[in-house]
């Protein structure tokens, strides 16, 4: 297509050629280094003067690292003269520190949203925010895709009738009451109090899960204490089957370990962060699926001028 060119940083280049394939063109030419002292070195090769330029990142662990890679390729493009540059971030760190829940702490996501427009950014292409409301910390355009349809597709092909749908706290009921009218199936809810920011005790949960085969699909899962017990608290009522299911596999800290302790009999995750072959190799039962063509479809429409909103979940 002409005048778009699309471009790879360092987080997670396995999905940016994806994309690029799907878009029939190759990625662009971009050279990032370190300088001995830590510093990121970027250059790029290509002349992006006047082009609609898309550069893919990822903003995972390292988050900062990624971060500043991001800004710092932004503002070259920036001083290339391209005419437009979309940072496409399949997985937006810093979500979570979405507010101030309470005194003297930082709101980050508003930070690196600031960061990013000043950087040179025109717009913002991302995937299953955290907290939809971050798209309001932008004066700039943004695109919140779901990994809605790639999920959905993926469980309809196991055949998991009777189904139930668990949330797994509260906060993502909404999340849960969607997947359960595409899937057809029932809604249950964990009632879930976290004790710190990586421990979490489940308590109750409402609704009947005895015989049925369960779901769980969340946005997230950083350290797997969340999905961990309430996997175990649906065993105990007597789930048959348990199906886990979410956008972002983080996966750090001890969340390998919990989930391979857990009684969960199929995991399934995006490529929006890059899985080692050493987690998949301690997880088994874990499915990778890529985005690839859901983030290409956005990113031809983007460049074509054309609407965006059938590709989004109606929340």
């Amino acid at each position: 297509m002409t005048g778009l060119r699309v471009f790879s940083g360092r987080s997670n280049r396995p999905l940016a050629e994806r994309v690029a394939q799907y878009l029939g063109c190759p990625l662009g030419g971009l050279a990032i280094d370190d300088f001995p002292d830590g510093e990121t070195s970027v250059k790029i090769s290509d002349d992006v003067r006047g082009c609609d330029a898309f550069l893919v990142q990822s903003t995972c662990p390292p988050a900062n690292s990624h971060w500043m890679e991001l800004l710092i390729t932004v503002d070259a493009m920036r001083r290339a003269s391209a005419k437009r540059i979309t940072a496409v971030i399949p997985y937006f760190g810093y979500a979570r520190q979405d507010r101030k829940d309470e005194g003297r702490v930082p709101i980050t996501a508003k930070l690196v949203a600031n960061l990013l427009t000043t950087a040179g950014a025109n717009r913002v292409l991302t995937l299953d925010l955290h907290a939809h409301q971050i798209q309001g910390f932008f004066d700039i355009p943004v695109d919140n895709l779901s990994a809605e349809p790639v999920l959905s597709a993926h469980i309809q092909g196991l055949n998991l009738h009777p189904l139930t749908l668990v949330s797994p706290d509260v906060g993502n009921v909404k999340r849960a009451r969607i997947y359960a009218n595409h899937l057809g199936g029932d809604l249950a809810i964990i009632d879930k109090r976290r004790t710190s920011g990586s421990d979490v005790q489940s308590y109750n949960i409402i609704g009947d899960v005895s015989g049925k085969n369960v779901l769980m699909v969340d946005d997230i899962i950083a350290t797997g204490g969340t999905i961990a017990k309430a996997c175990e608290l649906v065993h105990k009522h007597g789930a048959r089957r348990i199906m886990v299911m979410a956008t972002h596999g983080v996966l750090c800290g001890p969340a390998v370990e919990r989930l391979a302790a857990a009684p969960i009999d199929h995991i399934a995750v995006t490529d929006t962060i890059p899985i080692s072959d050493e987690v998949r190799r301690r997880l088994p039962k874990l499915a990778v699926l890529s985005v690839n063509e859901l983030m290409g479809e956005a990113i031809r429409r983007i460049h074509r001028n054309e609407s965006v909103s059938s590709l989004f979940m109606n929340w």
